[in-house]
């Protein structure tokens, strides 16, 4: 490169150059950045067949399930009731705190009924 020119550049484009070039002169990181987007490197795209998609998500679902069986299992093992269980419970509570709060010969859904509840 005995043989010099000057090129005329934006002040924003000349200040990029200057940020990202490190110890190189600006002809030579210049140089770098063309050499780098002419090389005509031809790089083997891959794509997944439809068989190799398939089977991808196959094994996905199957983790998915193997976790699911995992943290079912640890939740028996520890004791824990599930929700609806939990659910079942609660309501047969107030159900009975319900009747036992009726006024005499008024059923749970007898009209008049009136609970007070005092918090401390």
């Amino acid at each position: 490169m005995g043989d010099k020119r000057m090129l005329i550049m934006p002040a924003e484009v000349v200040k990029k150059i200057d940020d990202n070039r490190g110890d190189m002169s600006q002809a030579e990181f210049i140089d770098f950045l063309i050499d780098g987007q002419l090389k005509e490197e031809v790089q083997e795209q891959q794509y997944a067949t439809k068989e190799e998609v398939y089977s991808f998500e196959q094994d996905i679902k199957k983790l998915l399930r193997s976790f699911l069986d995992f943290f079912v299992s640890y939740g028996l093992e520890l004791g824990k009731q599930s929700p609806k269980t939990e659910f079942e419970e609660m309501s047969s509570k107030l159900e009975e705190l319900e009747n036992h709060l009726a006024p005499e010969g008024k059923g749970p859904e007898g009209k008049g009924k009136e609970a007070k509840i005092k918090w401390k």
